[in-house]
Parts: structure tokens; C-alpha cells; sequence
């Protein structure tokens, strides 16, 4: 599809609207099929960001499930790939007989899980890696420093960091400098503690993505207090709140990214419509409202 919206990722121009590739594999009863689907959905709608990580899904699987789904997706892919930029992450640790989660920041971890993942995907170099979780038993600028390292020995081309603070960004920008290029934290309707992330970003150049956007509005039984704004304007213009809560993201700073999950076509198609949808001050103004 022709003229999509695309922002800035770096020295890049990626679609508005990426796919949160966790939901294809992490949800129960995960279907190869309709998850080859969904990724081809998204790039026949002009989808040029595609986020995973090595921990994603499913439960008692193994390291790369995620990785390995979204790379046979492109590989079976009947058009170019050439221009999808396939953001992986790495520094978190998962028990798979168990199901827990862990962290290590550790620079030869990250080396290991870098190189892991590179296999996974099938590529030479990674277009995007970014840090997944701060790690409080590893300074935070050695965990930086393993991500350098990483750029300079080729095998990254743009490094990200995730669930970061304000400060971990400064720090993550003084010394990576240009070759930090995201930052990806939790924000939806829901979860707005990044505010001033974004704020960040937007002066420091960065793009800022926005995993979670829809914040469990689809699982949502009824729309409660975060939920209600956004639920009234969906119906007065006819659409999903999901919709209206990615544009309301889109018109938050253009430094915004969201990267929401889909596990079927149809929920892909929804989503990237927000792209589209310009919302009046009037309207902005209720769904800021906290």
C-alpha cells in the first residue's frame, strides 16, 4: 500500500504504526498459520517495523520462538522485505519449565543473546537492538557500553533501550550518542508514567515506541475510568477505541511510535487505520484528561 505515514527511526522512515510481534506467539493456542497471516496483513498495509524479542512465547517453548516466527513470515512473504526493519531485543532471562522471568544487563550476556538472535533471524546484522530491561545488578553504563561494543564490532546497526527512565536515557544517549535511535516504554490510556520520556525523546531526537498502546483494552469486559474518554469518542466517530487510542498516541509528540500486538489480520487492519484519523483539539483535549 502507497502512502503510508512513516516517522523517524534514526536515519530511517519507518510506517507510524508498527506490529508488536509478542502476540503471535504468546497467546494460548498459538496457530502458525493465521500468525503468517497477521505479519503478511501487516506488510501488505505498509507495515515497515516489526518489534520481537528472544524471550517472546510460548509458554514451554524454547529462546527465539518469536524471533523464528517473524523471520519465516518474511521469508514466505511474496513481495520485498528489503525495507522491514526487524527490532529484536535481548537482556532478559526466561525459565521456560517454569515460565519466569530474569534479568542480565551483563555485556557478555548481551553479546551471547545478540549473536543468538542474528541466527535466529537469519541476518548479518541486526537493523535495530535494543536493551529489554534495566538490570539492578549490572550498572547501567556497562550494559550500555556491551551495546557499543556490539555496534562497533558490525553487528548491530541502531541500538534501542527499553523500560528506561528518564535518567537511563540521558545516560544511554551520553554514551552511545548517535547510535542510540529509540526508546521503546509501556504507554497507553492506561499507563502514562513515560510523559516524560517522550518529552525526552522528542528533544533529543529519538523515536519513542509505545509498547502496550491499547493497555488490556481489548480484554476489557467494560470501559472503566481510563477507558470511558476514549469510549465515547470511538462511538460519536464510529470506530474502535482502539483505533482512537492509537491516534490519540500518534498526536501525542512525533517522536511516537506505537507498536501494537495482533494475532489475526483483521485486528492489524484496525490499528493501522489510526495512522489515518486526525483527531479535533476539542477531542484531544477530553482523552488527555487523566
Amino acid at each position: 500500500m502507497t502512502g503510508v505515514a512513516r516517522r523517524r527511526l534514526g536515519d530511517l522512515r519507518v510506517s507510524a504504526i508498527g506490529l508488536g510481534a509478542m502476540t503471535l506467539t504468546q497467546v494460548p493456542g498459538y496457530d502458525e498459520e493465521r500468525g503468517i497471516r497477521t505479519v503478511h496483513a501487516a506488510l501488505d498495509a505498509g507495515v515497515t517495523l516489526l518489534d520481537t524479542a528472544d524471550v517472546y512465547g510460548p509458554a514451554g517453548g524454547d529462546y527465539g520462538a518469536n524471533e523464528l516466527a517473524v523471520a519465516k513470515a518474511l521469508r514466505l512473504y511474496p513481495g520485498s522485505t528489503d525495507h522491514v526493519v526487524v527490532a529484536t531485543k535481548g537482556g532478559h532471562v526466561r525459565y521456560f519449565d517454569t515460565d519466569t522471568w530474569w534479568i542480565d544487563g551483563r555485556p557478555e550476556w548481551l553479546r551471547r543473546a545478540c549473536e543468538a538472535s542474528l541466527r535466529r533471524l537469519g541476518l548479518d546484522v541486526l537493523p535495530l537492538y535494543m536493551h529489554h530491561r534495566p538490570d539492578p545488578r549490572t550498572p547501567y553504563e556497562e550494559s550500555m557500553g556491551g551495546l557499543k561494543e556490539l555496534h562497533d564490532r558490525g553487528l548491530v546497526q541502531r541500538v534501542g533501550v527499553s523500560n528506561a527512565s528518564v535518567e537511563q536515557v540521558r545516560v544511554a544517549h551520553e554514551i552511545l550518542g548517535d547510535v542510540l535511535v529509540a526508546v521503546e516504554n509501556e504507554y497507553s490510556p492506561r499507563a502514562r508514567a513515560s510523559e516524560p520520556v517522550i518529552d525526552l525523546c522528542e528533544r533529543l531526537g529519538l523515536a519513542f515506541l509505545s509498547w502496550g498502546p491499547l493497555g488490556g483494552m481489548r480484554a476489557a469486559k467494560d470501559f472503566g475510568s481510563e477507558f470511558a474518554a476514549f469510549d465515547a469518542v470511538a462511538r460519536a466517530r464510529g470506530v474502535s477505541p482502539q483505533r482512537i487510542a492509537l491516534a490519540w498516541q500518534l498526536h501525542r509528540s512525533p517522536a511516537v511510535i506505537p507498536i501494537p500486538g495482533a494475532s489475526r489480520p483483521e485486528s492489524v487492519l484496525d490499528s493501522l487505520a489510526a495512522a489515518g484519523l486526525a483527531l479535533t483539539p476539542a477531542e484531544l483535549e477530553r482523552l488527555n484528561r487523566k
